[in-house]
């Protein structure tokens, strides 16, 4: 379905999941590459297009049916709907997202009708969301993230209100609109959350109504989240981990500490029917305190990625320590370690692990000791392979000789960046994720 930000769109999604259909959402303000990259998988399938928009872009180069979703909703065919609910097996396909992470390369995550409901039930055991609860929701309508704001109220009897992708950038509107609908529970990015504290949010107000917080997709600077605790006080924070293959979160930490610029949260327990097992790179479990890969299991572990066996194959793989039967997990490609309490932390991507001078340097650390900085908003840290050199971009009001110099303060001596470059413009993904490969690609950091 090619679709737009408004109400009508997850209409259309649960229309085709009643009819016992698999969508796959495609935002249209996308690039023409990226959407005729998606439906170059899918092939001749059925599109979906607004009456509103202008249609499949033509270096799409689209050939079969398409489908106007305001006349779907005026067909009668509630018979044939009815018909095709009751053939709905719980293990079907629901549908279909692509993702492209840091590579830029979609790969198509499937999701069943099981995985969904499970991830739904557990996520609200601990939201304890009711019928007067309003979700204010921040993610793109093609992002794994929004499923909670279209599922939660069918569960609930909650609402969400679609807020406008420009009020992201006008806080005195944004905080209108969280007021004016009484919006209760924000399940909003990590970036998005930061923007706000960027932007100055509450510098016109506060969000009067607002209960709880959810917040995941990257790691969370400490000061960003001192900021939202001091102007929310008796709101309850939770931080979340999870990719698009376990269906959406699957572990969560509900912040119990008063945070300051150093914080750094664990990415928790894993939500129910979900299990967490870290694994070395022999497949051998990592001892207490040690660090592996996180690799998840559960109902919620989805189908694997369409039209992509050998990807399948790769990172959903049979439970190395189960000789038992076939149990599958998914391999996430993160680093994590359990703390003396028992949460799971977050320790950064296994293809962001770097060998420098005989040092193995994780850029993520990097990128955390470069958040703290006052005057420092986004940060990015890549790695020249061919000079060898560490590069850091971000935006902000800080100038690079701060950052060098706090740099110098924080880190190892073979830690800090060569090269620092200030943007003016972050690249980031559709999903609000760091854009590495056009950091990468681009020369986005040299000077």
């Amino acid at each position: 379905m090619l679709g737009e930000r408004s109400a009508l769109t997850p209409v259309v999604y649960l229309g085709v999941a009643r009819a016992g259909g698999c969508y796959i959402p495609i935002d249209a303000t996308l690039n023409t590459d990226r959407i005729r990259q998606i439906m170059e998988f899918v092939k001749d399938a059925p599109v979906i297009v607004f009456r509103s928009l202008t249609g499949i872009p033509d270096g799409v180069n689209f050939k079969g049916i398409r489908l106007i979703a305001e006349n779907l909703l005026e067909d009668e065919c509630e018979a044939d709907v009815e018909a095709a609910e009751n053939e709905i097996i719980a293990t079907q396909p629901l549908y279909i997202i692509f993702t492209s992470g840091s590579t830029g390369k979609p790969k198509g995550v499937i999701t069943s009708h099981a995985s969904l409901m499970n991830y739904i039930e557990a996520v609200n055991e601990v939201l304890g969301l009711c019928g007067d609860d309003v979700l204010g929701n921040q993610s793109p309508l093609d992002y794994i993230a929004s499923i909670r704001d279209i599922y939660l109220p069918l569960l609930t009897g909650a609402s969400t209100v679609i807020i406008p992708k420009n009020q992201f950038s006008m806080m005195p509107e944004l905080l209108k609109m969280l007021n004016e609908k009484k919006i209760t529970i924000l399940c909003w990015s990590a970036s998005g959350l930061e923007l706000c504290t960027r932007l100055h949010l509450f510098d016109e107000g506060r969000p009067e109504y607002v209960r709880k917080v959810l917040f995941s997709g990257s790691v969370l600077p400490g000061r960003v989240l001192k900021n939202w605790q001091e102007h929310l006080p008796d709101a309850e924070f939770i931080n979340q981990y999870g990719p698009t293959e376990t269906t959406a979160s699957c572990t969560y930490y509900i912040v119990k500490e008063k945070a300051d610029e150093d914080t750094v949260l664990p990415i928790g327990r894993p939500y129910r029917n979900y299990g967490i097992v870290l694994l070395n790179e022999d497949g051998t479990e990592t001892k207490p305190g040690e660090t592996g890969e996180i690799c998840v299991s559960g109902i919620s572990v989805t189908l694997g990625y369409y039209g992509n066996p050998e990807m399948t194959a790769k990172c959903y793989i049979r439970n190395p320590l189960n000789d038992k039967y076939p149990e599958i997990l998914y391999k996430t490609g993160d680093y994590g370690r359990y703390d003396v309490k028992g949460e799971l932390l977050f320790c950064g991507r296994k293809d962001r692990l770097v060998k420098l001078m005989g040092h193995r340097v994780e850029l993520e650390e990097i990128e955390l000791a470069a958040g703290r900085i006052p005057g420092v908003s986004n940060c990015a840290c890549v790695f020249d392979e061919k000079t060898e050199t560490l590069c850091l971009v971000y935006t902000g009001e800080a100038e690079t000789k701060q950052v060098m110099l706090s740099l110098r303060s924080a880190l190892a001596s073979f830690m800090v960046p060569r090269k620092i470059r200030k943007l003016t413009i972050f690249p980031t993904l559709p999903n609000g994720k760091t854009d590495y490969k056009t950091i990468e690609e681009t020369g986005t950091w040299k000077n």
